[in-house]
């Protein structure tokens, strides 16, 4: 008996990269070469998100000019607004925004933002967090989050920062019901580009379709590995997959096991496995040492 299908559903996997920086922030390429290069290099889709602070002016950059029949924009920003429990300005992610989003007032919190935002029609992460010192406290105060950046390929090259798990984990843990996404943060100052993406599961490339795949969290996160199904019963829990050399199922703090071959495609682990867990999830990781991540599914689901 099938509990939970998170692959359930028509359509097909579109990649793209949801967090991504130009000139109109503090980025070195403009709007049209940023998405053309992700577009010439299969791409499905791509979020601009340049940084949304008053010395920028603002920016909701409009790139619908961009799409075409394969390729399309997600129209967001990086949003910030004081203060994390450190003393810095939020990092958080914001895709699906208006053009005419306001701009955030002096007063305006973190939570608050991210609040507007989510209000807005937006899918929600939070951005980076291993790269600031994001808090469990600081990150579970954005109620409204759809997700966590669970890697930051630019963090990753730039500060070796750029895992978010462990803060997702402990999110999980307390009950939070949040979903993972890996981007690329690319601002194009280095080799930090295609390195992370998601791949949304949708019957079409239209925007307003791969937005309400990420808000249903239809959705699974890579740095190279494919993951083809993903069903869980009440015995096993079953994984197709590209070739990998391990296929992990993880839990709650120690809860997990694993799978380790050459070329393994399919892994059927125990669901006994995960007896000390509300929830799960799995890793893909290939010969390269390259990871894919489902988002965590739920076993009261």
């Amino acid at each position: 008996m099938t509990l939970l299908d998170p692959f359930a559903g028509s359509g097909r996997f579109w990649k793209g990269n949801l967090h991504t920086h130009s000139t109109r922030s503090d980025a070195v390429r403009s709007p049209a070469d940023v998405c053309a290069l992700y577009r010439e290099n299969g791409y499905d889709f791509l979020a601009l998100t340049d940084h949304f602070l008053a010395r920028y002016d603002f920016p909701i950059v409009d790139t619908r000019e961009f799409r075409t029949n394969s390729f399309t924009t997600l129209l967001g920003a990086e949003v910030h607004a004081p203060a994390t429990e450190l003393g810095d300005i939020w990092h958080i992610l914001s895709v699906g925004l208006p053009l005419d989003f306001a701009p955030t007032p002096p007063e305006e919190t973190g939570p608050q933002l991210a609040a507007r935002c989510s209000a807005a029609g937006a899918y929600v992460a939070i951005a980076h967090p291993g790269w600031y010192g994001l808090t469990v406290a600081d990150a579970d105060s954005i109620a409204t989050a759809d997700a966590v950046e669970v890697y930051n390929h630019t963090s990753h090259v730039r500060t070796d920062r750029g895992d978010g798990w462990g803060l997702l984990d402990a999110l999980l843990a307390r009950g939070r019901r949040l979903n993972a996404c890996a981007t690329d943060d690319a601002h194009f100052k280095c080799n930090d580009f295609f390195g992370g993406w998601v791949m949304v599961k949708a019957d079409s490339l239209d925007p307003e379709a791969i937005l309400a795949g990420l808000k249903a969290g239809r959705y699974y996160s890579s740095q190279g590995p494919e993951i083809h199904a993903l069903e869980v019963s009440r015995d096993e829990v079953s994984i197709a997959c590209s070739p990998a050399s391990s296929v992990m199922l993880l839990g709650r703090a120690s809860v997990s096991d694993v799978r380790f071959g050459d070329g393994l495609t399919t892994v059927r682990l125990p669901r006994d496995a995960l007896r000390n867990s509300p929830y799960g999830r799995v890793v893909v990781t290939d010969a390269a040492g390259r990871r894919a991540w489902s988002n965590p599914f739920w076993l009261d689901a």
